[in-house]
C-alpha cells in the first residue's frame, strides 16, 4: 500500500446553478472527504491507496462506498453503523472566488470512530499515513483515533503527511491550535496554507512557516499559495514553484487535496523535492477547471500531457 487516509468523508449537495441556494431548483449529490480527495487523486495516478472511516448504514453510506471501490480506493477498514448517518454538505458557489460550504454532520457515523477501528497491521502496510486537522475536531473519540494511527505508524516506520486543513467551527481556537501543534510536532510532511501557517505560527510569510515546521520536527514542509504556486523547505533546500496556469477557475474546492495527491505522487515515484512540488501544482490547479471536489484530478495519461512542455490541453474548461 502506497497511502493510507483516516477521516470522514460525505455527500456534497451541489447546486444545478451558481448563486445563492435559495435560488435553486435542484441539488446533485456528490461523494466528497479531503481525505478520499486525495486518496482517490492517487489512485487516479496509479497508486495504491486505502481508507479508514465509518459510514452509516444507509443509501448516502452506500453511495460513498461504492464511488471509492470504482475509485480504486480499498475500503477494507470501512465499518458500517446502523445506529448514526451518513454526513453531508451543501456547497454554494456564487463565482469561482466566493463558495460556501455548510455542513451537517453532528453526530455522523464518522464521529463515532475510535481506537478500536485501527489495525496496525493494514497501516503498517503503507508508505505514508496521510491525515488532516479536520478528524481531531470532528470528536474526542475521533481525536484519539487519530493520534493512535499516528503512534501506530511512527512504530512501523510509515512517514505522517498532515494538511492541517482547519476547521474553526468544528473546536475552539484555543484547542485547535494545541491540538494541531501536537500533530505537527508527529508529522515528516507538513502541507499548510497561509491561512493556517498565520493561525499555527501567527505569520503569513511562506519561509517562515515552512521553517516553523522544520523546527518542530518535520522534514519537508511544503506551503500552498494558491495562484502563487507553493514554497518548500527541508533541511538541506528550499524555493518557490510557480503555479500552474488555468484560464478559468471553475470550482477552487478540492484544489488542496490534489496538490497533496500531487505532491504524495512525487515522492512515491521518487522525483526530487523540486519535480514533486511541480507535479502537486499541476494537480492543484487543473482541479479547478472541475465543478467537484475531485472530479477534475488526473489520471496518468492525462497527467502526462498536462505536464508535456509541448501540451495542447485545453484547461479553460
Amino acid at each position: 500500500m502506497d497511502v493510507i487516509g483516516i477521516g470522514e468523508t460525505m455527500i456534497s449537495l451541489t447546486p444545478d446553478k451558481n448563486g445563492l441556494i435559495r435560488q435553486t431548483s435542484s441539488f446533485e449529490p456528490r461523494v466528497a472527504g479531503t481525505e478520499t480527495n486525495t486518496l482517490i487523486g492517487l489512485s487516479r495516478l496509479g497508486h495504491k491507496t486505502g481508507f479508514i472511516s465509518r459510514l452509516g448504514d444507509d443509501e448516502l453510506g452506500a453511495m460513498v462506498l461504492k464511488e471509492l471501490r470504482g475509485e480504486g480506493v480499498d475500503t477494507t477498514l470501512i465499518e458500517f453503523d446502523s445506529s448514526h448517518q451518513t454526513g453531508l454538505f451543501l456547497k454554494e458557489i456564487i463565482n469561482e472566488s466566493d463558495v460556501h460550504v455548510y455542513y451537517y454532520r453532528q453526530h455522523s457515523a464518522a464521529s463515532q470512530m475510535d481506537p478500536d477501528l485501527l489495525d496496525e497491521n493494514y497501516i503498517s502496510s503503507a508508505s505514508y499515513l496521510f491525515v488532516t486537522g479536520i478528524t481531531p475536531a470532528i470528536s474526542e473519540s475521533c481525536r484519539q483515533t487519530i493520534f493512535t494511527a499516528i503512534k501506530m505508524a511512527k512504530k512501523n516506520g510509515v512517514k505522517i503527511v498532515f494538511d492541517p486543513n482547519i476547521r474553526k467551527k468544528l473546536w475552539s481556537e484555543l484547542e485547535a491550535k494545541q491540538t494541531l501543534l501536537d500533530i505537527v510536532k508527529l508529522s515528516d510532511i507538513i502541507l499548510p496554507g497561509i491561512s493556517e501557517g498565520k493561525f499555527l505560527f501567527d505569520s503569513d510569510n511562506p519561509a517562515k512557516i515552512g521553517n516553523k515546521c522544520l523546527e518542530l520536527g518535520a522534514e519537508l514542509a511544503v506551503v500552498k499559495l494558491g495562484e502563487n504556486g507553493a514554497y518548500y523547505c527541508s533541511s538541506n533546500q528550499s524555493d518557490y514553484v510557480p503555479s500552474f496556469p488555468v484560464k478559468q477557475v471553475i470550482d477552487p474546492v478540492g484544489a488542496g487535496d490534489a496538490f497533496a495527491a500531487g505532491l504524495l505522487s512525487g515522492l512515491i515515484d521518487e522525483l526530487s523535492i523540486d519535480q514533486a512540488v511541480k507535479r502537486a501544482c499541476i494537480t492543484g490547479g487543473y482541479a479547478t477547471t472541475f465543478i467537484g471536489d475531485y472530479e477534475g484530478f488526473p489520471d496518468r495519461t492525462r497527467f502526462q500531457r498536462l505536464s508535456s512542455p509541448s501540451s495542447t490541453e485545453d484547461v479553460s474548461r
